[in-house]
């Protein structure tokens, strides 16, 4: 196994553990407008993984995939609307997306092809980088995100628990 997988999995452990108890209610909550919720980092994270995938595999993408690839730019770092309408955002949703986004990522992080890491692809962030620099941006980035729903599970007014 890899560094970079071992790091990955470690940090993508790590907020998927913040993510997964959350209900639809508490995934859809904003801090404030123009925030995203939980539930909108969750596709944004998976969708970063999908987008460097495909970049990298030209691999032909699902409806679904396309919507999550653009997750990881459109409402996040630029000025288009979020992909997702909140109302869409749930618990079900959000767990299909983490999956589809894990499995590209341990793929190529698995296989450390040389060949992908030295392909060039467009970072989420907007500048060029190569397929190494995507790799290692699929071990840091789920923890960047996991520091961020931490702050809105453990903000006074975020919705509490469902309890039976």
């Amino acid at each position: 196994m890899t560094d970079l997988l071992e790091t990955y999995r470690l940090s993508r452990g790590r907020f998927e553990n913040e993510i997964r108890p959350l209900s639809t209610a508490q995934l859809r909550w904003r801090m404030h407008s123009g925030a995203l919720s939980a539930g909108e980092m969750a596709l944004h994270v998976a969708g970063v993984e999908v987008s460097f995938h495909a970049q990298l595999t030209e691999l032909e993408l699902t409806e679904f995939e396309s919507r999550l690839k653009a997750a990881a730019t459109d409402g996040v770092v630029n000025n288009l609307p979020f992909p997702f309408e909140l109302d869409s955002v749930t618990a079900e949703r959000v767990a299909e997306a983490l999956a589809i986004g894990r499995e590209r990522a341990e793929g190529l992080l698995a296989a450390n092809d040389p060949e992908i890491r030295a392909k060039r692809l467009i970072s989420a962030l907007g500048p060029e980088i190569t397929g190494a620099g995507a790799l290692q941006r699929y071990a840091f980035h789920p923890a960047y995100h996991q520091g961020q729903v931490y702050q809105l599970v453990t903000h006074p007014a975020f919705p509490p628990a469902e309890t039976l």
